[in-house]
């Protein structure tokens, strides 16, 4: 149930990442559009003032989602090299010990902190200045929304990786689990 659960999860993740890098793409690709448009059709056709704005937010929501698919696709950036110079079961208790710190990070400042700073900024209304839907300012809040997102997710994943090299360090098994 468990397996499934995550699966679920993993694939709803991967759904909105593709979602959001999507609507990135069109987004950009829309502003240039109108841009070059508008140097041919000055009278006609004005560049569009919210694709700048609405492309900096995608770009929060994929830098933090992305995060996540990193980290459980065992994608992640890291410096592995002075790391992996080292004795199996010390390159393994290093490892666990950096997906501990990881762990502790996204539950404590992405995930508590990033509900905190949501509930913060919708509580003072902050609004953005071009981006609107059906005439209405979008509310800062939602963007910040990828933060907890992400800070979840990046919890479970690290959480999960390192039961695995605990288990692999208890069970005397030097390689270990690889994320992903």
């Amino acid at each position: 149930m468990l397996k499934l659960l995550k699966k679920v999860l993993d694939r709803s993740l991967e759904i909105l990442l593709t979602v959001v890098m999507t609507v990135l793409v069109l987004d950009v690709v829309w502003q240039v559009f109108t841009r070059q448009m508008s140097k041919v059709f000055p009278t006609l056709i004005q560049p569009s003032n919210w694709t700048d704005e609405l492309a900096t937010f995608l770009m929060i929501w994929v830098g933090m989602v992305g995060a996540s698919v990193a980290l459980y696709r065992g994608a992640h950036l890291g410096i592995d090299y002075f790391v992996g110079k080292l004795p199996a079961r010390v390159r393994l208790t290093t490892e666990a010990f950096v997906f501990l710190l990881i762990g502790a990070f996204s539950l404590t400042v992405m995930l508590v902190g990033g509900v905190q700073v949501v509930q913060r900024t919708l509580a003072l209304g902050q609004v953005a200045a071009a981006v609107r839907i059906k005439g209405v300012p979008l509310k800062m809040g939602y963007v910040y929304v990828a933060m907890p997102i992400s800070g979840f997710f990046l919890t479970i994943y690290s959480v999960e990786i390192l039961i695995g090299k605990t288990i692999a360090l208890v069970k005397h098994r030097p390689d270990g689990p690889h994320p992903g």
